[in-house]
């Protein structure tokens, strides 16, 4: 890549008293194509708008090949972006369309009928001058609406979500004519979307975006090899993430067993554990380093997807070979599969099947709650769980996940005080509390947050209060 072209200085914005971006700091290289990723509302669009000019940010600084632009109109601004709407005119043609900016710039009219004439030819349009915008397929609009950004040379080459509106096949052939394009021309692309996939296909650096903040930039590979939280992780493809603890040099204990990684972090330390699904090795039950149970198979038309059940975990995993429900297998991991991150959120969460009474059952322990705010648009009437259609619920294909936090928890020393009980096994402490690791009975390991002093092998019952529990259908 080239030096840098564009640099976002802490840049602020808010709507309605909600902060959408919350101090972005970016730096774009010349000719990089970069892509802003992220679900609906997390800031990405709103980025791309500050720097095209048609919002100003509340704070920050917008520097364009190092001058501040952070006021200047968007006229004045040597970029161009394309919508998702492609917003081309419908009563002009494709000439009139894409030399409407030059004829604004009052260029002459040879020189318009040129560079019309060329950007047609780098979008595999030529000789659709006198076409109308009505009789053009989607990919065609999109081409156009790329042209007519193009025509102007722009320094940098915005587009927002401008694939959304394409079919699926449509989608991914554009991907690949986008890449040509920009690798034929050399400018800089800023790409937006929510679509993983194409991130991953098309740029040369992906910015994952969430709750206005920056979670991470890097590679296509690095993002999802390297993921530097939960979040990224659990964004960009599937994963498997488990809470863990360190218990030795390259050590680390999940999934109610002990793998060797190759991140060193210190002993004791929590982290979230990342394990791609293609990372996960099916082997005889007694080969495993867990062992489980087979509760589904969907087969993905070049793999299958394949859910094991091992205690309270499910571990999801893709392979070419096909298994049956209720097989029992092992489960091991490579230790270049094992990506281990330091713990940002310590919820414990666990998951319940449903009574007959509709309430919820863990371990052989009752827990009240709600189930008309956990499944939605559904009712209680004649004790039946009504769904939106007016038919009685199936409560036994359903599960719910439990959350509650750690500070949360209350720990006792008598027996069946607790929803369930366990040893402590690690002790950490945090200046004004202790941070506690407890193995339960069925070998999930959970964390409390307590005040008082406990000591290392302490036999201890977990106290959950239900009115300090959330509540949701697990997926």
């Amino acid at each position: 890549m080239g030096e840098s072209i564009l640099q976002l200085r802490q840049i602020r914005k808010s709507f309605d008293n909600t902060e959408v971006l919350k101090g972005i700091d970016l730096e774009v290289a010349q000719g990089e194509f970069i892509t802003l990723l992220g679900a609906s509302g997390c800031g990405k669009t709103t980025t791309l708008r500050i720097i095209a000019g048609l919002e100003l940010p509340d704070a920050g600084q917008v520097i364009l090949e190092g001058q501040d632009i952070t006021n200047r109109e968007p006229n004045k601004r040597d970029v161009n972006t394309v919508f998702q709407n492609y917003a081309l005119f419908p009563h002009m043609n494709i000439y009139e369309n894409i030399a409407f900016g030059l004829k604004l710039k009052k260029l002459p009219k040879e020189e318009i009928r040129k560079k019309v004439k060329h950007v047609l030819a780098m979008v595999d349009l030529e000789g659709f001058e006198d076409r109308k915008i009505a009789t053009l397929s989607g990919g065609q609009q999109q081409r156009i609406a790329i042209a007519r950004a193009l025509v102007n040379e722009p320094e940098i080459l915005m587009l927002d979500e401008p694939l959304g509106a394409l079919d699926l096949k449509m989608r991914k052939e554009m991907q690949l004519e986008l890449k040509n394009m920009h690798d034929q021309l050399g400018i800089t692309f800023i790409y937006v979307t929510h679509d993983q996939e194409e991130a991953l296909t098309m740029s040369d650096k992906i910015v994952v975006l969430s709750e206005g903040k920056i979670q991470q930039i890097g590679t296509p590979e690095d993002i999802y090899n390297e993921p530097k939280n939960a979040f990224v992780a659990d964004f960009i493809g599937e994963s498997n993430i488990f809470k863990g603890i360190m218990t030795g040099h390259m050590k680390v204990r999940f999934c109610g067993g002990e793998f060797t990684g190759m991140d060193d972090v210190p002993e004791g330390t929590l982290v979230d554990v990342v394990v791609r699904p293609e990372d996960v090795i099916i082997t005889a039950p007694q080969d495993g380093t867990v062992a489980g149970v087979v509760t589904s198979v969907i087969f993905k038309g070049m793999h299958y997807e394949v859910a094991v059940e091992s205690g309270k975990y499910e571990i999801i995993i893709r392979t070419t070979k096909c298994y049956a429900v209720g097989d029992e297998v092992g489960i091991c991991l490579e230790p270049d599969g094992i990506h281990v991150m330091l713990a940002e959120d310590h919820t414990t969460s666990f998951v319940t099947t449903i009574n007959s009474d509709y309430t919820l059952d863990f371990n052989g322990k009752v827990i009240r709650c709600d189930l008309t705010k956990v499944v939605p648009k559904s009712k209680m009437k004649d004790n039946a769980l009504i769904d939106e259609n007016g038919e009685t619920v199936d409560i036994s294909k359903l599960k719910v996940q439990v959350s509650i936090q750690p500070d949360d928890i209350e720990m006792s020393d008598e027996a069946e005080a607790g929803l369930v009980s366990g040893e402590i096994i690690n002790l950490i402490y945090k200046g004004d509390h202790y941070s506690y690791v407890v193995r339960t009975e069925y070998g999930y390991d959970l964390i409390v947050d307590d005040e008082y002093l406990w000591n290392m092998n302490d036999k201890v019952s977990l106290v959950m209060p239900e009115d300090k529990m959330k509540f949701q259908l697990k997926k």
